[in-house]
């Protein structure tokens, strides 16, 4: 399994996705500052493990404080929390990793802790949230592994494997999870354009792994799905609204409505932190919009003219009425996802959740 980000001599080191997959290199961050900016430049990608970097950070901002007491460190952590949470506004999962070291940092204070024991406290939390996300998507991949059919065609979109979280993978921990169970499966990888992080990360986890991967151009799963070599959709998501609405890489929407037409089941895995019940559907989820370059360019080749305008948003929204179910660490949820998204959380009778 390969570490996409962990604790190292009070640093926190991660793998520079950008490079990838032709140079593993990775980039060492000495701050929150630093933290941030991989975030935002997406040297570190995807919901869950957005969440664990900024977890991370804040404790990183902790660690290198030169604060005696604790108004002063009380300070500057409010402030390393500001700066991690405008990095990136759709990923739900990076409020909630920050509201976690926010409550427990306020809960430590008021107990009595001095520096040192917050500094000591709020690493273990961030460690703690990084372990908990490996341990959700094992948990997913086993419960997702089991709805994949026995001969499996598999599309999956974007990246949600071990480069997106913790470790082991959302969508690819459902893939992982099949595979562990015994099933045969053959995964199509579309390239994600404008970055590119199916053909460039997905298909190099997977390959890494031994499966057996073709990347498609993005166009060319409607083709698939009709010649029946696709029978499963499995992708992650960046966030799901009480309804079950999700918001996830852009083309994600384009997929579901084509699984749609061709009775192909289309599944989102998600841990439960990606899941916002504070944003009733889709409509009040924030997309992100990235740089026109993603888009005029692959890499150094220019590939539009400059005078063309470019709209790039990073994320699209699917309606929950496309979704299959959705697999979490607590169970498969299915509609209404009003109430079975509800039920994970405690809201509502858990006889909601399939399990």
């Amino acid at each position: 399994m390969l570490p996409t980000i962990a604790w190292q001599d009070d640093a926190v080191v991660m793998v520079d996705q950008r490079k990838l997959p032709t140079r593993e290199v990775y980039v060492t961050c000495q701050t929150p500052q630093d933290v941030a900016r991989a975030i935002k430049t997406m040297v570190v990608r995807g919901a869950p493990v957005i969440g664990v970097a900024a977890a991370m950070g804040l404790a990183l901002g902790l660690q290198r404080s030169p604060a005696a007491g604790t108004k002063q460190l009380t300070t500057e952590f409010l402030r390393h929390c500001d700066l991690l949470a405008a990095t990136r506004p759709t990923a739900v999962n990076l409020f909630w990793a920050i509201d976690r070291m926010k409550t427990v940092f306020s809960r430590r204070v008021l107990a009595g802790a001095g520096v040192d024991d917050l500094r000591r406290l709020m690493r273990d939390e961030a460690q703690a949230i990084h372990d908990e996300d490996v341990a959700s998507c094992r948990e997913i991949g086993r419960l997702g592994g089991a709805l994949v059919p026995q001969d499996a065609g598999i599309l999956t979109h974007c990246n949600a494997g071990s480069l997106a979280t913790a470790g082991y993978g959302t969508a690819l921990g459902v893939i992982r999870g099949a595979v562990e169970q015994g099933r045969t499966v053959r995964v199509f990888a579309d390239e994600t354009r404008p970055v590119l992080q199916g053909a460039r990360l997905t298909a190099w986890e997977l390959v890494r792994d031994g499966i057996d991967t073709t990347v498609i151009a993005d166009n060319m799963a409607a083709v698939l799905m009709r010649d029946k070599r696709i029978n499963f959709v499995v992708v992650g998501a960046d966030r799901i609204a009480a309804n079950g609405d999700v918001a996830n890489k852009i083309g994600t929407y384009t997929v579901a409505v084509l699984a749609r037409q061709h009775g192909v089941p289309f599944y989102v895995a998600a841990p439960r932190s990606t899941i916002d019940l504070a944003t009733s559907d889709g409509s009040g989820i924030p997309i992100e919009e990235r740089s026109r370059r993603e888009v005029t360019h692959v890499g150094a080749t220019q590939i539009a003219p400059d005078q063309a305008k470019v709209y790039n948003p990073a994320f699209d929204v699917t309606p929950h009425a496309l979704v299959s179910g959705i697999i979490t660490e607590r169970g498969v949820c299915r509609a209404p996802y009003s109430t079975s998204l509800a039920a994970l959380f405690d809201r509502v009778p858990e006889q909601a959740v399939a399990r």
